[in-house]
Protein backbone atom coordinates (compact mmCIF):
# COMPACT_ATOMS: atom_id res chain seq x y z
CA UNK A 1 0.00 0.00 0.00
CA UNK A 2 1.36 3.41 -0.98
CA UNK A 3 2.35 5.99 1.59
CA UNK A 4 2.27 9.78 1.52
CA UNK A 5 3.93 12.52 3.55
CA UNK A 6 2.23 15.32 5.44
CA UNK A 7 4.01 18.07 7.35
CA UNK A 8 3.92 17.13 11.01
CA UNK A 9 1.95 19.27 13.45
CA UNK A 10 2.23 19.53 17.21
CA UNK A 11 -0.79 17.23 17.50
CA UNK A 12 1.33 14.50 15.81
CA UNK A 13 4.06 14.72 18.44
CA UNK A 14 2.64 12.02 20.77
CA UNK A 15 2.54 9.55 17.87
CA UNK A 16 6.02 10.58 16.71
CA UNK A 17 7.33 9.99 20.25
CA UNK A 18 5.54 6.63 20.48
CA UNK A 19 7.08 5.42 17.21
CA UNK A 20 10.52 6.66 18.32
CA UNK A 21 10.19 4.93 21.70
CA UNK A 22 9.40 1.62 19.98
CA UNK A 23 13.00 1.53 18.74
CA UNK A 24 14.75 2.04 22.08
CA UNK A 25 14.57 -1.51 23.53
CA UNK A 26 16.31 -3.05 20.50
CA UNK A 27 19.50 -1.00 21.08
CA UNK A 28 19.90 -0.94 17.27
CA UNK A 29 18.39 2.33 16.11
CA UNK A 30 18.84 5.20 18.55
CA UNK A 31 21.35 6.21 21.20
CA UNK A 32 18.59 6.94 23.71
CA UNK A 33 18.56 4.20 26.32
CA UNK A 34 15.20 4.94 27.93
CA UNK A 35 11.91 6.21 26.53
CA UNK A 36 11.51 9.93 25.91
CA UNK A 37 8.43 12.00 26.72
CA UNK A 38 6.43 14.40 24.61
CA UNK A 39 7.58 17.26 26.87
CA UNK A 40 11.22 16.28 26.36
CA UNK A 41 10.79 16.31 22.58
CA UNK A 42 8.75 19.51 22.22
CA UNK A 43 11.74 21.85 21.70
CA UNK A 44 13.32 19.38 19.25
CA UNK A 45 10.06 19.25 17.31
CA UNK A 46 9.85 23.05 17.13
CA UNK A 47 13.39 23.23 15.66
CA UNK A 48 11.98 21.64 12.49
CA UNK A 49 10.56 24.20 10.08
CA UNK A 50 8.71 23.55 6.83
CA UNK A 51 10.97 26.02 5.00
CA UNK A 52 14.33 24.28 5.53
CA UNK A 53 14.37 21.45 8.09
CA UNK A 54 10.91 19.90 7.86
CA UNK A 55 9.41 16.98 9.67
CA UNK A 56 6.72 14.89 8.07
CA UNK A 57 4.51 12.09 9.23
CA UNK A 58 4.25 9.06 7.00
CA UNK A 59 0.64 8.20 6.19
CA UNK A 60 -0.73 4.89 5.01
CA UNK A 61 -4.52 4.74 4.56
CA UNK A 62 -4.75 8.01 6.56
CA UNK A 63 -2.95 6.42 9.54
CA UNK A 64 0.39 7.74 10.81
CA UNK A 65 2.83 4.85 10.44
CA UNK A 66 6.12 6.73 10.74
CA UNK A 67 7.96 9.99 10.47
CA UNK A 68 10.74 11.57 8.46
CA UNK A 69 12.84 14.58 9.33
CA UNK A 70 15.63 16.71 7.94
CA UNK A 71 17.75 18.22 10.72
CA UNK A 72 20.72 20.60 10.68
CA UNK A 73 23.90 18.69 9.93
CA UNK A 74 26.38 20.75 11.87
CA UNK A 75 24.83 24.10 12.69
CA UNK A 76 27.19 26.34 10.78
CA UNK A 77 26.23 28.40 7.75
CA UNK A 78 28.52 26.63 5.27
CA UNK A 79 26.58 23.41 5.91
CA UNK A 80 23.15 24.94 5.18
CA UNK A 81 22.56 22.76 2.10
CA UNK A 82 23.29 19.55 4.04
CA UNK A 83 20.90 17.87 6.45
CA UNK A 84 20.70 14.76 8.57
CA UNK A 85 17.88 12.49 7.48
CA UNK A 86 15.99 10.42 10.03
CA UNK A 87 13.28 7.87 9.31
CA UNK A 88 11.35 5.99 11.97
CA UNK A 89 8.59 3.52 11.15
CA UNK A 90 5.98 1.91 13.35
CA UNK A 91 6.89 -1.73 13.95
CA UNK A 92 3.61 -2.77 12.29
CA UNK A 93 4.87 -1.63 8.85
CA UNK A 94 8.57 -2.47 9.03
CA UNK A 95 9.81 -4.83 6.34
CA UNK A 96 6.92 -4.00 3.99
CA UNK A 97 8.65 -1.56 1.63
CA UNK A 98 7.48 1.56 3.44
CA UNK A 99 11.06 2.72 4.06
CA UNK A 100 11.79 2.55 0.34
CA UNK A 101 8.74 4.66 -0.44
CA UNK A 102 9.73 7.19 2.20
CA UNK A 103 13.27 7.54 0.82
CA UNK A 104 11.86 8.10 -2.67
CA UNK A 105 9.52 10.79 -1.34
CA UNK A 106 12.31 12.40 0.71
CA UNK A 107 14.49 12.89 -2.37
CA UNK A 108 11.63 14.74 -4.08
CA UNK A 109 11.43 17.24 -1.20
CA UNK A 110 15.03 18.44 -1.32
CA UNK A 111 14.75 21.24 -3.85
CA UNK A 112 11.76 22.79 -2.11
CA UNK A 113 13.78 23.20 1.09
CA UNK A 114 17.11 24.17 -0.49
CA UNK A 115 19.08 21.03 0.34
CA UNK A 116 21.55 19.19 -1.88
CA UNK A 117 23.10 16.64 0.48
CA UNK A 118 21.73 14.21 3.05
CA UNK A 119 23.62 12.26 5.68
CA UNK A 120 22.33 9.40 7.81
CA UNK A 121 23.84 8.19 11.06
CA UNK A 122 23.17 4.47 11.47
CA UNK A 123 24.53 1.99 13.98
CA UNK A 124 26.53 -0.77 12.31
CA UNK A 125 24.25 -3.35 13.92
CA UNK A 126 21.21 -1.86 12.12
CA UNK A 127 21.74 -3.81 8.92
CA UNK A 128 18.21 -3.31 7.51
CA UNK A 129 18.64 0.49 7.58
CA UNK A 130 22.13 0.36 6.10
CA UNK A 131 20.86 -1.89 3.31
CA UNK A 132 17.90 0.44 2.66
CA UNK A 133 19.99 3.58 2.36
CA UNK A 134 22.62 1.89 0.18
CA UNK A 135 19.80 0.68 -2.11
CA UNK A 136 19.03 4.36 -2.72
CA UNK A 137 22.58 5.37 -3.58
CA UNK A 138 23.87 6.42 -0.19
CA UNK A 139 27.55 5.63 0.31
CA UNK A 140 29.59 5.18 3.47
CA UNK A 141 31.29 8.49 4.19
CA UNK A 142 32.42 7.75 7.71
CA UNK A 143 32.84 5.09 10.34
CA UNK A 144 33.20 5.77 14.06
CA UNK A 145 34.21 2.56 15.85
CA UNK A 146 32.73 1.73 19.26
CA UNK A 147 31.44 5.25 19.96
CA UNK A 148 28.22 4.09 21.62
CA UNK A 149 27.45 1.55 24.30
CA UNK A 150 24.10 -0.09 23.67
CA UNK A 151 22.87 -3.02 25.70
CA UNK A 152 26.24 -3.17 27.48
CA UNK A 153 27.99 -3.68 24.13
CA UNK A 154 30.04 -1.21 22.10
CA UNK A 155 28.47 -0.20 18.80
CA UNK A 156 29.93 1.52 15.75
CA UNK A 157 28.33 4.44 13.97
CA UNK A 158 28.21 4.37 10.18
CA UNK A 159 27.77 7.68 8.38
CA UNK A 160 26.09 7.34 5.01
CA UNK A 161 25.66 10.22 2.61
CA UNK A 162 24.39 11.17 -0.78
CA UNK A 163 24.61 14.25 -2.99
CA UNK A 164 21.52 15.13 -5.00
CA UNK A 165 21.75 17.19 -8.18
Amino acid sequence: MDVTLRLATMSDLPTIVDIYNQTIPSHQVTADLKPVTVDQRRAWFLEHTPEHYPMWVVLQADQVVGWLSFSPFYGREAYAKTAEISIYLDRSVQGQGVGSQVLELAAKQLTTVGLTTLVAYIFSSNLPSIKLFKKFGYEQWGFLPAVAELGHRPNDLVILGRHFD
